[in-house]
């Protein structure tokens, strides 16, 4: 439980006392705007690793060479706790915004930062307004901005990690209308940070892979059709693959 109260505590914290910071960096984006971003993106890093390090968590990354530095992409990953985002965030190589869920918005400070970071919120119900909110990626990756959604909406509670929720086809529109790379992320056991046992943190062995990049228009014709389906089984396989890490 003492790990979760620091957790809470570092939160909190941190939202009240970067008050003075979104004003600085507010500023510094109207005169810099991509110095403003690259202080944000480290900025939230660090804060993500430091949360990381009090839960306790063991990370074994497979794969980041697969991540392309010099051009945005489409992370997609399956999705079984409120720790995937820090797990994969401190690790982006590049400017990256994420697809929340749109209750999110509504959160003071947390939206600030969200929004610093070119986070989108989107709206399940609502479809026109989850168009309009793929569109909006869509112009951030033309813009050199990366993409993280999980496709399958929302955070998956089954007890077997490899049975994953159907994948949402839309959120692959990013990619099929950039021509930005898919990279495929599969991290097994994550729920059993905090979820899995909540409201305890304990510390745990995660293992986070980074697939090889997916290009669109090099698929075949059925693959093309059903490209959240053909992810979706790699991710699946290499998850079964790493049980075994765990």
């Amino acid at each position: 439980m003492i790990r979760f109260i620091f957790v809470c505590i570092m939160v909190i914290g941190f939202l009240i006392l970067s008050i003075p910071v979104l004003i600085v960096e507010w500023i510094v984006g109207k005169f810099n705007p991509m110095f403003k971003d690259v202080t944000s993106l480290h900025l939230i890093q660090a804060v993500f690793s430091i949360i990381l390090k009090i839960t306790g968590v063991k990370l074994t990354v497979i794969g980041e060479e697969n991540v392309p530095t010099d051009v945005p992409v489409l992370y997609i990953g399956n999705h079984r706790s409120f720790f995937d985002i820090l797990l994969t965030y401190t690790r982006v190589p590049r400017r990256c915004g994420y697809v929340a869920k749109y209750e999110l918005h509504n959160v003071p400070l947390l939206n600030n930062w969200m929004r610093y970071l070119y986070c989108l919120f989107l709206d399940r119900k609502d479809i026109k307004q989850g168009l309009k909110t793929i569109l909006t990626a869509i112009e951030q990756v033309k813009e050199g901005i990366s993409i993280c959604i999980f496709p399958e909406g929302t955070r998956n509670k089954g007890n077997d990690e490899t049975q994953l929720l159907p994948f949402h086809e839309g959120s692959f529109k990013i990619a099929s209308k950039t021509g930005c790379p898919i990279i495929p992320i599969s991290m097994n056991n994550t729920a059993d940070i905090w979820e899995s046992h909540f409201p305890t943190i304990k510390p745990c062995h995660v293992i986070l892979e980074y697939g090889k990049p997916i290009y669109i228009n090099e698929l075949s014709k059925e693959d093309k059709k059903h490209v959240g389906a053909y992810t979706q089984n790699i991710i699946r396989e290499t998850l079964k693959k790493n049980q075994a890490l765990v």
